[in-house]
């Protein structure tokens, strides 16, 4: 049994476009359930009509089916663009995991799996997608294309951040949000994981995050955290030695004695960056290792009918 589990584990850990195929394909068979009824069988092939559109490639058929207009997309059509961006500074490898414990249990592995399930769905529906991968420097950048050969490349660079060993890296999210965004010359969509773990001026941070949204760009901004540690606190009350994992800094403390102020701290920058998101135009979503990736899916859903 032991055997079995770990071989489990290693399959998912290998081959990350499997595990990414299971996710999305168990999204799409549920998908009658959800406010996307219909859309599993033929989404790749449709876009919901626009009020205004000539009504000539509506596609009647699937309008009994599902009681939504969708119009049938062909091949000229140019399809969306898609860059997706990964913090893969040291905090991001938070918390440090058990050998039991599924890769994606850590801030960075669920924001790995969580690109590769959105790479995944990209490609069932024929869109391009690019990737860059930060740190303490930019570790890698790849213009978004649609090619099979071109997924793999990303697919196997999302294996290689998974696999490497991990190494004190500061975060320097606003440097290279600039220069991501000054990559950025077509109208994309552009969906970043990162757990917003950035030293300095906050009002920085944000002036990056205002960038990307240059060029009529959709912003997606999803917030990675590890919700029972870092937002609740929960730790018992035995004294402990915190470390931060990017600077080495230590504290020795009772978790008790700071819960009540570390958890004010805590929804006082999330509500900040929640509100700055809000005002610059840029769809914010909090999410914890914890869940599932139905909300990474729908929210993608979502902004892409938007995105238009």
């Amino acid at each position: 049994m032991k055997i079995e589990h770990q071989l489990e584990k290693i399959s998912a850990f290998s081959h990350l476009e499997l595990l990414a195929n299971q996710i999305v394909e168990g999204f799409i068979s549920g998908m009658h359930k959800s406010p996307f009824h219909g859309f599993s069988a033929e989404f790749a092939e449709h876009r919901l009509y626009n009020q205004g559109e000539s009504t000539r490639h509506i596609d009647w058929k699937l309008y009994a089916k599902t009681d939504r207009l969708y119009t049938k997309r062909f091949e000229e059509e140019t399809n969306m663009r898609c860059h997706i961006i990964l913090d893969n500074s040291s905090s991001m490898h938070y918390p440090k995991l058990k050998d039991e414990q599924e890769f994606y249990k850590s801030k960075i592995g669920f924001s790995v799996l969580a690109s590769a399930v959105l790479m995944e769905l990209l490609k069932k529906q024929r869109d391009a997608v690019g990737l860059s991968i930060y740190s303490d420097n930019y570790e890698f950048y790849a213009p978004e294309k649609g090619s099979d050969r071109h997924h793999r490349m990303l697919l196997d660079m999302l294996d290689r951040v998974l696999s490497a060993t991990t190494t004190s890296k500061n975060t320097d999210t606003t440097t290279f949000l600039h220069q991501i965004a000054q990559k950025m010359h077509r109208r994309s969509m552009i969906i970043l994981f990162t757990d917003m773990f950035q030293l300095g001026d906050n009002t920085a941070l944000f002036d990056a995050l205002r960038h990307l949204k240059h060029n009529k760009h959709k912003v997606v901004l999803f917030h990675v955290v590890d919700k029972k540690t870092e937002l609740e606190f929960d730790f018992d009350n035995t004294p402990r030695k915190f470390i931060d994992v990017e600077t080495g800094e230590e504290v020795n403390l009772f978790a008790e004695n700071v819960k009540e102020t570390y958890e004010k701290q805590v929804e006082s920058y999330f509500s900040k960056v929640a509100e700055t998101c809000m005002q610059y135009r840029i769809k914010y979503v909090p999410v914890s290792v914890d869940e599932d990736f139905e909300k990474i899916l729908t929210t993608y859903l979502i902004e892409k009918q938007k995105f238009g």
